[in-house]
This record gives C-alpha cells, sequence and structure tokens, in this order.
C-alpha cells in the first residue's frame, strides 16, 4: 500500500520529470479496440492528486473513444535531454467552468481561439496509475513511478 507521503513524492517526481514538457501524445482505445493517438497540449502542472490536464473539443474522437474506454496513456519525449516519458491511466471528461478557468493556460488560444468563450470545450482529466521513464542515453530498461 502506497502512503500519502510517499504517492505525494511519487507525484512530485513526475512532476519534475514533465515539467518542461508541454505536449505530449493521447493514446485513445476506440470501439473497436484501435489505438488512436493524438498531440495535446497539457494545461499546467501534475495536480496534486496525481491527475494531468487537457482541453478538447466535445465532439472529437478523443472524447468519444473515453466515453467507452477510459483507459488512456499519454506519451512525452525531450530528445534533446534524452528523456521519455509513457504514462498510463484513467480519464474523466469534465465539464466543471470553474475547473476550466482554473486550468486555462493562454497557449491553448492555438487550438482553441475562443478561449474558454468555446462553446464545445472539455477537460480531459488523466488520473495517472503509473509511468515508466527513460532519462539518459545509457539507461535502456525503464525507471516506473506508481500512483
Amino acid at each position: 500500500m502506497t502512503t500519502s507521503t510517499n504517492r505525494d513524492q511519487q507525484v512530485q517526481q513526475l512532476r519534475e520529470i514533465i515539467t518542461d514538457i508541454n505536449s505530449g501524445m493521447l493514446t485513445t482505445v476506440d470501439q473497436n479496440g484501435q489505438l488512436h493517438s493524438c498531440p495535446m497540449c497539457k494545461s499546467g502542472e501534475i495536480s496534486s492528486d496525481g491527475a494531468l490536464w487537457f482541453f478538447s473539443y466535445t465532439h472529437s474522437q478523443k472524447v468519444n473513444d473515453i466515453q467507452h474506454n477510459q483507459q488512456v496513456n499519454v506519451s512525452f519525449t525531450s530528445p534533446d535531454k534524452q528523456r521519455y516519458i509513457s504514462v498510463s491511466g484513467t480519464a474523466q471528461l469534465v465539464t466543471d467552468r470553474q475547473k476550466m478557468q482554473e486550468k486555462w493556460q493562454p497557449e491553448l488560444h492555438t487550438w482553441l481561439p475562443k478561449g474558454l468563450d468555446e462553446p464545445d470545450i472539455i477537460l480531459l482529466k488523466v488520473n495517472v496509475n503509473q509511468a515508466d521513464y527513460w532519462d539518459s542515453a545509457s539507461s535502456i530498461q525503464p525507471q516506473k513511478i506508481k500512483l
């Protein structure tokens, strides 16, 4: 059983590993069991409960996929630092406008030009279960973080 202090340390460790990586590839599973990946810009840091946050359009393929299968993966990479991270977890769809205001980042205007006034947006909360990461050229075995 993971203690609260240990979990907090693991969340902090994962936060440090991906803090300077703003985008990742979100992979979902469709109704036919096929994998789909798309680039996503994370919205802020990993929250204290070990969750990643992303904005999306409500009627997107990824939202449809998550409605049928909550298992997701997010991969991050920083080739210049030889750092590669694979995060697995479960996704939730969040429509809370207050949470959207809290998670909004100005750089998201690139994908959501109307900002929070977009009529068709939703938050994706990825509850991280585990992260595997490689952080050097000499590391062929992944390190693990379990939340």
